[in-house]
């Protein structure tokens, strides 16, 4: 069984740019926080965060390609069919053929992937550069702005809230304080690269 040092060394074999080594590690404690709320196993989920999008770097250009080139991979490294298949369908997206989010897991990652990416960025313009004082109010209004990180899909975070039954401001909360009680641990692994 893969485990989150093996993670770890797939993720730094690969050598991704430091800015997705940050993405991996905030969604990595996003989903752990997320398992811990909701009684369900922080390992497999915390994986899962860590290794979504291992072969980003080499295939953002072929969004339909993403996680086919992670899967063997993480297969050969020992993870779980469950872990490559909720990794595969947080991308269902942009390839049809791969499975649609259905277990909570990957529903959450499904939301939480685009998500973190906005709070980050919004944190970035707050005078702290921190979320440990972001509102939802605050969020929901980068979150209408469409010209604020463009590259975050709002469809995406909205159809994440849909499939799992919480509303936007439920997601948006739950995932601003997944990542204030992350925050400082990213940080400091950060400054360890």
């Amino acid at each position: 069984m893969l485990d989150r040092e093996q993670a770890l060394a797939l993720l730094n074999e690969l050598g991704p740019e430091k800015h997705l080594i940050q993405h991996a590690l905030a969604s990595e404690a996003v989903m752990r926080a997320l398992a811990r709320h909701l009684g369900e196993d922080e390992e497999v989920w915390g994986l899962t965060g860590l290794l979504h999008d291992l072969d980003w770097e080499e295939h953002d250009d072929e969004p339909e390609l993403h996680t086919i080139y992670a899967a063997p991979l993480i297969e050969a490294a020992g993870g779980s069919p469950e872990l490559i298949r909720a990794i595969q369908s947080h991308t269902s997206d942009f390839n049809p053929e791969l499975p649609k989010p259905e277990l909570q897991m990957e529903k959450i990652l499904f939301a939480a992937d685009e998500l973190t990416g906005l709070i980050g960025a919004a944190a970035l313009m707050r005078p702290s550069k921190s979320c440990q004082d972001m509102e939802v109010s605050s969020l929901k209004k980068k979150f209408k702005d469409k010209k604020f990180a463009a590259g975050c899909s709002r469809d995406v975070i909205q159809q994440g809230a849909d499939r799992l039954g919480w509303t936007l401001e439920e997601l948006m909360e739950k995932t601003i304080l997944a990542m204030r009680s992350c925050e400082d641990a990213v940080n400091a692994a950060m400054e360890n690269l």
